[in-house]
This record gives C-alpha cells, sequence and structure tokens, in this order.
C-alpha cells in the first residue's frame, strides 16, 4: 500500500531543497549584515553561516516532512478519537473490576444504540468522517491538482438534514470550474446522490464548500403548527368549497341602483367643460333654423 506517491516524493524533496538554499543564504546574509557593525567583516561572514545552515536546515526540514504532516492532518481526527478511546479504556479496567467495566461499556455503546436521535446523530458524524477520506480520493484519482502532485486542504466536514457539508481549500492550479464538470464522479465516489459547489467566501476563490446530498427531505411528513390553531367546537360549513371569512356578509348593506322606467328613456346629461360652461354645438349636427333651399 502506497502512503506517499513517487511523485509527492520526488517534489517534496526538490521543494525542501530549494527552501534550504533560499533560506540559508538570505538569513545569513542579512545576519551578517547585522553582526558586521559590532564586529569584523570577516567574523560577522562566520557568524551568518552559523546563523543561516540551521535556519535553512530547519526549513528543509518542515518541507520534507510536509506529506506526513498532510497525511497525518487526513487522519487526525480518527486518530484522536482512537487515543480517547484507548485511554478510557485503560484507565477503566485498571480502577475498576471486570464486572463494572463490561457494565460500562455495554451502557455506552448500548444507549446510543437503543435511542434512535442518538444513534442518528452518531451516524451522521461517521459519514462526515467517510466523506472527508472518499473526497480526498476523488482529487487523488481523476482530479488533477497541480504538476507537483498537492492535493487540496480538506478542512472540515459538518452534518446536515440531507447530508453532509465540507470546507475544501484549493491549491493553485485548480478552480471551481474544473470541479464542477465532475460532480456526478465526485456522487459517485462519496456514495451519495448529487453533489453541489459553492464559493464558501466572497474574497478567496480558493474556499469552497461541498454540499453532498444522499437523502430527500422534503417528502417526509412534518408537523403543523396550524392544527393547534383550529377551534375544534367551531361549525363546520356544508359545503367543503365555502372560505370562511371574518366578515358576516348578510349584514352589509349592498347599494341599490335606480335603473330608468320604460315609459320615461332616460335623459342624457350634457356634457359640461372644465369651467363649467357648456360645450360648443358640433359642425355636423344640423341646425333647425337654416333652410337649405337659400344655398340651391
Amino acid at each position: 500500500m502506497t502512503v506517499i506517491e513517487a511523485k509527492v516524493h520526488r517534489s517534496s524533496a526538490r521543494n525542501a531543497k530549494m527552501a534550504f538554499i533560499l533560506t540559508a543564504v538570505i538569513v545569513g546574509l542579512l545576519s551578517a549584515v547585522v553582526a558586521a557593525s559590532y564586529w569584523h567583516p570577516i567574523v560577522s561572514l562566520f557568524i551568518g553561516a552559523l546563523i543561516g545552515v540551521p535556519t535553512g536546515g530547519l526549513v528543509w526540514v518542515l518541507v520534507r516532512i510536509w506529506p506526513v504532516i498532510r497525511l497525518l492532518w487526513w487522519w487526525s481526527l480518527e486518530t484522536l478519537l482512537a487515543v480517547l478511546l484507548l485511554t478510557a479504556w485503560v484507565q477503566l479496567a485498571n480502577h475498576t473490576p471486570t464486572l463494572v467495566t463490561l457494565l460500562v461499556v455495554a451502557l455506552v455503546v448500548g444507549v446510543p444504540a437503543a435511542i434512535r436521535p442518538v444513534r442518528r446523530q452518531v451516524i451522521a458524524w461517521a459519514w462526515c468522517l467517510v466523506v472527508r477520506h472518499r473526497l480526498r480520493v476523488c482529487f487523488a484519482q481523476f482530479i488533477i491538482a497541480n504538476q507537483s502532485g498537492s492535493l487540496p486542504l480538506i478542512l472540515w466536514a459538518r452534518p446536515t438534514p440531507v447530508g453532509e457539508r465540507v470546507w475544501v481549500y484549493l491549491r493553485p492550479g485548480l478552480s471551481a470550474k474544473d470541479l464542477e464538470g465532475r460532480l456526478d464522479k465526485i456522487a459517485v465516489t462519496c456514495h451519495a446522490s448529487t453533489v453541489l459547489i459553492e464559493r464558501a467566501s466572497e474574497n478567496n476563490a480558493a474556499y469552497l464548500r461541498f454540499d453532498i446530498k444522499r437523502r430527500e427531505v422534503l417528502t417526509a411528513h412534518v408537523g403543523s403548527p396550524l392544527v393547534d390553531v383550529i377551534d375544534p367546537a367551531a361549525p363546520v360549513s356544508a359545503s367543503p368549497l365555502t372560505v370562511p371569512t371574518a366578515l358576516d356578509l348578510p349584514d352589509v348593506d349592498a347599494p341599490t341602483i335606480t335603473l330608468p322606467t320604460q315609459g320615461k328613456p332616460a335623459t342624457k346629461k350634457p356634457a359640461t367643460t372644465a369651467n363649467g360652461s357648456k360645450p360648443a354645438a358640433s359642425s355636423a349636427s344640423p341646425v333647425p333654423d337654416d333652410d337649405t333651399s337659400d344655398w340651391i
């Protein structure tokens, strides 16, 4: 089983060598310049070398073991839980009889297994641990991070009503657009139905949020608070389509409209202008006093 890939091993060795040279030269020169104010320049160079070389060696060690540190970070939660459980078991076994030890272990394991809400929370947090490793498999298998083989940093995960939410910090060479075309493969690897990716920060495009959905909650039956508001003693309407209102319509006086009778046709009120005067007669209407025979 390959713990650290050969590509990552060679890349870390090259980066460690460059970090050692740069750190030793820069720190050594700065130390020599400061020491030249108090001693001879030749002595200052030796002092700069004595300070720069150990500092460069320390940086070389940190860069060289970075793949191991990253591997420990990936398994940090599992390692911490294992240490805590093992320590608790040893302390319990050393300070209590065997029967009491077995009884405590049975209670610690049996109570969460018997109580459904507690059991669901334990399973949800266990899936968070699993999803972190499944995402790491995705980045290592079919998502190319960069030429040096540096994988994204998987920060934290927490359960949600539909699955899990994971925060990831991308390395140079990878963006959210590169991951959007592989969401179906990520969902298959994480044993989920769908996976969504969103930016977790408006100022940093490398900080992403993975929403992993593995169950549907919209089809579940939920209790409505409106049931407690309805008065069971209230009368039920005979028609199911009648909408109850707070207004009693029979008690409202409807406005009456007077219609003209058949014997007397309704007279049209002449229109008036804005200043109250009657408008001028239209030229198209005939004038009764005008005799058309005078114009023939």
